[in-house]
Formats: structure tokens, sequence, C-alpha cells
């Protein structure tokens, strides 16, 4: 646990924003011919590569005669590609009263095409050993798959097929599906989600009535009802036209054959109507609006919103400095004045930008301990304001902000989706795909002045909106009287404006685009070269050279965590980890901070169930101060006496916040019916309401004693640097000392029975959280545990499973469900998961026994076997990319004591296996009658009609 946990109250989505506003380039001048053979209608627009000492992401863009823009990024490192198609429609080209197109329409998209079937698109990328996704914002829309590079020209028939032929495959059935799908997201996002509605009730009153902005990217509930297929329609026809599109991709590819098949596949799709940019005026306020709501909160929460700019407008710059300098993390004037004092659970500052519009916006978690009303804490966040000005600004707060500016570009280049994503948000938003080195330079062009100057412009005197969410029955605590009520335009009469003809002109194929591309030669996978050292204290080390970034990745292993406290102080290893997030003997909190934001460095303690870990992150040219900085933070803790009443304070009011949190409750729940409350794996890592007000400082200092010890350590490692020069830079951990600790393990005493639901009451729930599993196997690698995974995998293993197709797709029920196989060194479990509209609980619970009963019976067909074999096995060239994603494969044989070459067995298995093989683990492990059952809702509600199917209700309290 960290202080990071308010990320979870989904105020972010309100202050997040894309690129926007063309701006000055870095790129080399545009060549007039291409390198390569062009096919007819493809122009070459533009090539860059960055100079030497110059950060950047090298591409060639080139643009088809129908307008659609073509990004080429080519990366060798690994044999995958990333695909990103771009539209530059969000739910701000939508009008008042017909909200939740885009949105719905990221759902239709992946619903099937002319020549692709239903459901067809989502099994082909699966099926390949791909992931996909889409996503909606204010401004743009787009959709991506990451796949093995042998299956690119499959991705681009998929990804042209539904951008020019998706209209005739759009049927009512397919809308009305898809529109509860989203209804259900909305419940599960906002409505049952605690702080849910916070963005939705914010930008009305921030935005004027009709703005693009003032209405949420999923749409209102009344509109969604009120749109038709035929809305849907027009909505394709007027913005999914190629001359709205960007086509991003990047990885290993070879660009004449990629060329010759995007001009194939989207050469041919007609031209879209003209689309031409939303003007921006800068949003003002007449004066400063109060407006309050009630929610099922433990924690009230405050937010207060200044309009500023624009994205990439001349002011965002140094109007990003002053918020870092105004709440920035634990050196910002606001920790100081809220967090520090107790005042705050948390408060933190951020300049959100948009394509149309910025806001400075300041939100804050009140402490019930220090009686919880926002209004002091409003008086507080405008003292911090005032205390600014008084303050000014500082050599060290350009220099922090032009440091985080430089690591954060570094660390987004670690992978080929990071850079495809950057390339395509930036030729979106600005017609140039390269912005990297204007970015940093337009951040270190930032002066002291600059940040004085926009405070004045935008800030100092300027009125805000306020936003007061207080716990049911808590209006005592919003911080003024609300004082301002949306007014709302009339209804649109229509969906869309700007079609110009009343059926759009259909795309015309000169080759059969019923048959779908094979895949090229199988790919070559690049398994990290591991290497094995110890320092000098016996300290394993084991770690890979990636040299694609100067970055080193470094997780620091303390076996223990959960399982080494006592339950009658659960919650004690991730106390410890807070209070060692904290001060040293040397340095207070705040220095510590400072010290890494300059190195753009980051050193993180957290704990969980069975280990504690030191997770470094650091750019290798300054990894000899971050080592010295971990050093000191691990082998000369502070332990400051406020420092843990501040942390502890802060984990009892988590535990209270997530209260109020159905899938938090579920998972408690859930844990506590298969494990029991004598076992560490039953009750949480974070501790509990009774557990946590019995640790003390003392408690704390000894179970640092017992866990961060040379005997309970190993260590994993990511760098460019070769192992001899790491070891080296490594040597100052060898200071660590201690012996390995162990603990007892208590057997799990599950309470799962036959026919038996066990219920958390959440009275007004909108949506249900439906838990089913039991106890299971132990982790392998070449066992019953592996092969139970590839026998649940089209259970509920994959989107196209059977579960999530039912409950999603074929009933409408659920925005997603899913089963697995989970284990551990010492148990493991099964599970399956959805959280489903309320009035459907007892229908969907039965739709899932249903799926598990069958499959315990049937078993998996033959296409299903060859649909995992084919997915799992191409899957595996995405597995080793990043840094993170070689951290994990390291940790998993370091952990597990397995061989390096692991994965050559488990291939073998999954070429090998049969349909009887691993029906016969379905029928030894799914048993229905072995399942236990949890559900969290509304008890009044649901109760009937679970016993009315049999079921007998108990009721689980936490």
């Amino acid at each position: 646990m960290r202080k990071g946990w308010l990320v979870a109250v989904a105020v972010a989505a309100a202050l997040s924003g894309c690129s926007g506003e063309v701006a000055n380039t870095a790129s080399t001048a545009v060549q007039t011919q291409a390198s390569v053979s062009l096919p007819a209608g493809v122009t070459l627009v533009e090539s860059y590569a960055p100079k030497a000492g110059e950060i950047g992401i090298p591409f060639n863009k080139y643009q088809l005669a129908n307008g659609l823009t073509v990004i080429l990024h080519q990366d060798h490192s690994d044999p995958l590609v990333h695909v990103d198609v771009t539209y530059h429609v969000g739910s701000d080209r939508e009008y008042y009263g017909r909200t939740g197109f885009a949105h719905l329409f990221e759902h239709m998209m992946f619903q099937g095409s002319e020549h692709v079937a239903d459901e067809q698109h989502i099994k082909t990328v699966t099926e390949a050993g791909g992931s996909m996704n889409g996503t909606t914002n204010t401004d743009r829309t787009n959709y991506f798959e990451t796949v093995p590079s042998n299956q690119l020209e499959k991705m681009l028939w998929l990804e042209s097929d539904r951008m020019g032929f998706l209209l005739p495959a759009l049927t009512d059935e397919k809308f009305e599906v898809q529109r509860a799908t989203v209804k259900n997201e909305r419940g599960q996002r906002v409505d049952n989600r605690p702080y849910g509605r916070v963005g939705e009730v914010f930008d009305q009153a921030f935005y004027p009535a009709g703005h693009p902005y003032s209405w949420p990217v999923i749409g209102w509930p009344a509109d969604l009802d009120r749109a038709t297929s035929q809305d849907v329609r027009d909505f394709f026809s007027r913005w999914y036209g190629p001359n709205n599109a960007t086509l991003t991709i990047g990885g290993d590819l070879n660009e004449a054959q990629t060329l010759a098949w995007v001009n194939k596949y989207f050469g041919e799709i007609p031209r879209g109507p003209e689309v031409t940019s939303l003007a921006k005026p800068l949003v003002t306020l007449d004066k400063t609006r109060y407006v309050s709501f009630e929610d099922n909160v433990h924690l009230p929460l405050l937010q207060i919103g200044f309009p500023t700019v624009y994205a990439r407008h001349e002011d965002e710059a140094p109007l990003d400095v002053l918020a870092s300098i105004l709440g920035g993390g634990e050196t910002s004037i606001l920790y100081k004045n809220l967090v520090k004092d107790g005042y705050a659970v948390q408060a933190q500052a951020s300049h959100g930008c948009s394509e149309l519009a910025c806001r400075m916006a300041f939100i804050a978690l009140a402490n019930p301990a220090k009686g919880g009303a926002l209004a002091p804490i409003e008086a507080k966040v405008r003292e911090s304001i005032q205390e600014f000005e008084a303050r000014g600004v500082t050599d060290e707060d350009i220099d922090k902000v032009k440091m985080q500016i430089r690591s954060q570009t570094i660390y987004g280049l670690q992978s080929v989706s990071g850079k495809v994503s950057s390339l395509a948000s930036n030729e979106t938003f600005t017609g140039e795909p390269n912005q990297v080195e204007y970015d940093l330079k337009r951040y270190g062009a930032v002066t002291k002045a600059d940040v004085m100057r926009v405070y004045n412009q935008y800030i100092k005197g300027k009125p805000s909106v306020v936003l007061s969410v207080v716990p049911k029955g808590g209006e005592a605590l919003i911080a003024a009287a609300d004082n301002f009520t949306p007014t709302n335009p009339p209804v649109a009469d229509k969906a869309v404006e700007g079609l110009t003809e009343e059926k759009p002109q259909v795309a015309q194929s000169s080759f059969d685009r019923n048959i779908e591309p094979p895949a090229g030669e199988p790919v070559t996978l690049h398994v990290p070269e591991l290497w094995r050292s110890k320092l000098a204290n016996n300290v394993e080390v084991m770690g890979t050279q990636s040299t694609e970034t100067p970055t080193t990745s470094l997780v620091i292993y303390f076996d223990g965590g959960h399982k080494l406290e006592a339950l009658s102080k659960a919650g004690l290893a991730s106390l410890t980890a807070d209070v060692l997030n904290d001060s040293t003997a040397k340095h207070s909190t705040e220095e510590l901070a400072q010290q890494l934001d300059l190195l753009g460095a980051r050193i993180s303690f957290s704990a969980n169930d069975y280990q504690s870990s030191i997770r470094v992150t650091a750019l290798t040219e300054n990894l000899d101060a971050t080592i010295a900085l971990l050093k000191e933070k691990l082998l000369e803790p502070g332990f400051v006496a406020a420092d843990f009443e501040r942390d502890k304070q802060q984990m009892l009011q988590m535990l209270q916040h997530e209260s109020s949190s159905p899938s938090a409750l579920a998972s408690k729940g859930f844990s506590k019916m298969l494990f029991g409350d004598d076992m560490y794996l039953g009750v949480s890592a974070n501790g509990t309401l009774s557990t946590v007000p019995n640790i003390t400082l003392a408690d704390v200092k000894a179970f640092y004693q017992k866990q961060y010890t040379a005997g309970n350590a190993q260590i994993v490692a990511v760098s460019d640097l070769p192992q001899a020069s790491l070891m080296q830079k490594l040597a100052p951990i060898a200071a660590l000392t201690g012996p390995g600790a162990s603990a007892p393990t208590e057997p799990a005493n599950t309470l799962v029975k036959a026919n038996t639901v066990y219920l958390i009451d959440k009275p007004g729930a909108a949506q249900s959280v439906i838990r089913v599993g039991k106890l299971a196997m132990t982790f392998d690698v070449d066992g019953d545990y592996f092969k139970s995974t590839l026998m649940n995998y089209p259970l509920g293993g994959a989107f196209n499973s059977r579960i999530n197709l039912n409950l999603r797709e074929d009933k409408g029920y659920t925005y997603g469900a899913r089963s697995m196989f989970v284990g551990g060194k010492e148990q493991g479990y099964f599970y399956v998961g959805a959280d489903v509209r309320a009035d459907v609980t007892d229908k969907a619970l039965a739709e899932v026994m249903k799926e598990i009963s069958r499959y315990h019976a049937q078993g998996m067909t033959a296409a299903e076997l060859k649909f995992t074999q084919n997915s799992i096995s191409q899957s595996k060239a995405m597995d080793y990319e990043s840094p993170y994603d070689k951290a994990g494969f390291i940790r998993t044989i370091q952990r597990y004591d397995l061989p390096v070459n692991y994965i050559e067995q488990q291939d073998k298995i999954l070429a090998n296996a049969n349909v009887e093989q691993l029906s016969q683990l379905a029928q030894k492990w799914l048993d229905p009658q072995s399942m236990g059952i949890l559900v969290v809702g509304d008890k009044a509600t649901v109760q009937p009609g679970l016993e009315a199917l049999g079921y007998k209700v108990v009721d689980m309290t936490l």
C-alpha cells in the first residue's frame, strides 16, 4: 500500500487529456523521393531519424490518395508489431442529448464487418497470439493490436474491413447488445464505484452549457436509450473515413512489404466527408461555482478547478510547472500543508490538458479523524496558493520538472506500443508525429518568470469550480452551499451534421476480402539471455542486459510480507513499507523526494501476501546516486513517529474507504470464503479495522529487523549495462546483513459449502459483484496447474471464452466476465468473476454455473484446443519486450527455482496437449458442487432470486 491509492477514485479521468494544436517540430525536411519503391497512390510525406544526442522516435510518414495517414516505425528488437488506428473523433463531436456515440462505436467496431464474422475480430487477434483493445476520450478514438510480426497482414485486413465495410454487418441486434454492454460498463465504472460521478458533475459546472466537454465520454443513460441504429450508422459515415484517421505501425516490419499491404487493404476505401477542427475558445467563469453531491463514500472529497488554456498552447508548459510546485508529490506545498499535518489523507494538483481545454485542478480527500469538513480544506488549498505567490519559483522547481519530462520520455520508449502511441497521438493532434524533442525543448525553455506570469494570468484571484463529495447524510461537510445549477440546451435533432449524401459511398474491392490472409513464417523468439551472480553478502542477483533505453530497473524481493506477521496485527508488513518510504535518519521525506525527482528516479517499498519488495527505476547515468539513496533508505530508516502516525491514519482511512467499494468488499470476502480467518491468505495484507489499530512503531521497527535482511533477499535487474558493470554499481547493497526468517503457515480453513451463497449486503448497489471459486493447485510449470491454465482458456481465459460470450455478448448482463487458476507456492485457487446488473444477479449466476457445469461434464472441443494452442504459443512473442516484462520472466525463474529453459518444456506440453487430457482436468477441478459463491449486492433486491435458484443465502461480515 502507498498513498497513491486515491487514483482509484476515478477522478483522474476528469483531468486527463490528449495532445492538441500544431506546434513547432524538430523533424528533418520532407524527402522528395522514397527510399523504397512506393505503391501507386502512396506519397512519402516525411522521414525522421534522431540526430546524435537527440531523443526521438525514427519514422517514415506516408499518405494514401484517400487521405489516410500512415506512419511506420521499425524496431527489430522483438518479433512483434503494434498496429494503431486512431480516428480524430471523440465525445467532443457529439451534441447535447445525443451523447455516448463515440464510446458506443468503440464497442461496435469489434462486432464484425462485412467480411469478418460476428465475434471473429477478437477471436482472430487472440488466436494469432495477440492482444487488442480500443479506447475513447474527449478528442479521439483508437483501436490497437499487438501481435507476432508474422501476423501483420492479417491485422491490416481486419482493421481495413471495419474501416471500409462495417455498415453492411451492423444489425439492430448487435446494436442492442452493445448498448446493454455500455450500460453495464457505466454501472461498473460510474454508478457502482465510489466517486464515480465526480467527472460528469464537475464538468457540467465547469464548461458552458453545450460545450463538447460538458458531458461524459461514456454518455448520459437517457441519451443511450434515445439512440437508434441509424444514428450509429450516421456517426460512422461522418467520422470514420480514412481522411480522418492515422494508421501507425511499429515493430519488426519490412517497410516495403508493409506499404504494399496497407495500400492493398486501405487504398480502395473511399474518402469520407471533410473534417474541420473545432474552435478552442478559452473557458471562462463568471464567479466561483459551488456544487456538491452525496455518495456512498467514507472520505469527503474536494475538487477545485481553474480554467486555463488548451493543449500545446504556449502557456501549457509553465502551467504544468506551476501544478508541480503546488501539488506534485511530497515536495509540494499542498502535501506540506494538508497531508503532512493530517488534514487530508491525500492532496494533489495537476494541470490536465485536452485538445480544446485545460484546467488547473486541486483534489483533496479530507481526513475524518480531523472532522472531515471540506470548508477548512478549501481554505487551506487557497492559503497554499497564496503561499506559492509569496514563495515564488526556485531553480530546483524548474530543474525537477525538466528531469521529470526527460525521464518520462525515455521510459516511454521502452516498448513498441509506447512509441507507436506517441507517434499516433502527435500526428492526430498536431499533424507532426515527432514532438518528443520539441516537448523537451519547450519545457526546457520555461523560466521562473513564465511560471509567475501564468499564475497571475490564470489562477490569482480568478473564479473556480468547487465540488464537494460527501458521505450519505453528510451535507453539513460540504465546502459551501451550492450556488450553481446546470442549464441544458435543447436535445439535438440529429446525432451528426455534415453528411452530404443520403447513402455514403460504398467501398469496392478488387480482391476477395472473404479470404483471411495467412500468417507469415513463424517468428523466432528473442528469449532474454540471463545471468546470475551474488553480492558480497551472498544475496543472489539475476538479470539481463537490455540496451534499448539507457535505463536500469531493479527489484529487491524479501521473502515474507503478510505471511510473516501475526494475524492480530495484519497490515504490519504494508505499514512498515509505508514508513520506509518516508524519512531516513539523514533526510526528511520531502528532501528524499526532491533528490529522486532531480535524478529522474523512483524508489518504492511495498508488501503483499508473501513478500516485501523495493522497486527501483533509474536513468543509468544517475544510477550511482540512486543506489546511494536506496542504501540510505534501506539501511538507515528514520522511523519518525510523525511519519508512522500519519501512515497509520492513512491506512485506517483507506480501509474505511474500501468498505464503500463493492469490488474491494468482493476481494476480501472471496479470500475469507476460500481460506478462512486463520490463514494469512484469508485476511487482507492491508490489515483490517480491528488489526491496524494494534500496530505500534515498536512493531514496525521489529518487523523491519526481521524482514529486511540479506537472508530474505533476492534481486532482479534489467539494465543497459553489462553484468560486470552493473554488479559493481550494486556493491553498496552488500552492506545489508541478517539471516533469513521463516513463517509457519496455517492451513486453509475454507468456508466453501455446496449450494450456498455468501452475501455481503451493499444497499442500493447498481450492480452486483459475483465471485465463484474453490481451493486448487499450487504453482507449477509442467504439472496439473500449468495444464489447467490451458484447460481454462476457452472457459474464461480469453475474450471469446464461453463465460464472457454468454454473459456479455449474448445476454448483455455484464461488461466482462472471466475465470482463471491462480497458483502460489503454498496454495492455489480457481476463480470466476463478473460485475453484473443488479436486476439480473440470479440469472447471471445461473449462467455462470451452467457454463461451469457443462464444461465439467463435457470438457473442451477440438476447435477450442486448437484455438488455445495457437493463441498461447504465438503470444510468447510479446513476453519479453519491455524491462517490466523481462523482470517478470526473471522473477518467475528466481522465485520458483526454475531452469532457464522451462518455457521449452511448456511449449512441448502445449503442442502435445489433447482434448481428453484437458477435459479430464475439467472433470477433476470444476465440479460445480465444490464451488463457493460470493455475491456483493443489495440484499433486499438479490436475495429472493438467489433463494429461488435453490441456494442457501448466508450473510457474510468482514
